[in-house]
């Protein structure tokens, strides 16, 4: 599996039950980047609570908490 990938049927609505960085399902998971691809859309990469803290990461532009 790609690292950057999110097993199937993961949600893509700023949320996710994915965290990329460190590759397990989160329930706290927001987008916070995009990676660009060579073809295609870009890829949304999605961080839970505990690694956006560690890692300092900020939830992506735009998103609110409903």
């Amino acid at each position: 599996m790609d690292a950057h990938a999110r097993p199937a049927g993961a949600a893509d609505k700023g949320r996710s039950d994915w965290c990329h960085w460190h590759k397990g399902p989160s329930e706290t998971a927001r987008q916070v980047r995009l990676v660009e691809r060579q073809s295609g859309s870009p890829l949304p990469l999605y961080a839970c609570a505990p690694c956006r803290e560690q890692r300092d990461l900020s939830p992506a532009i735009g998103w609110v908490e409903v």
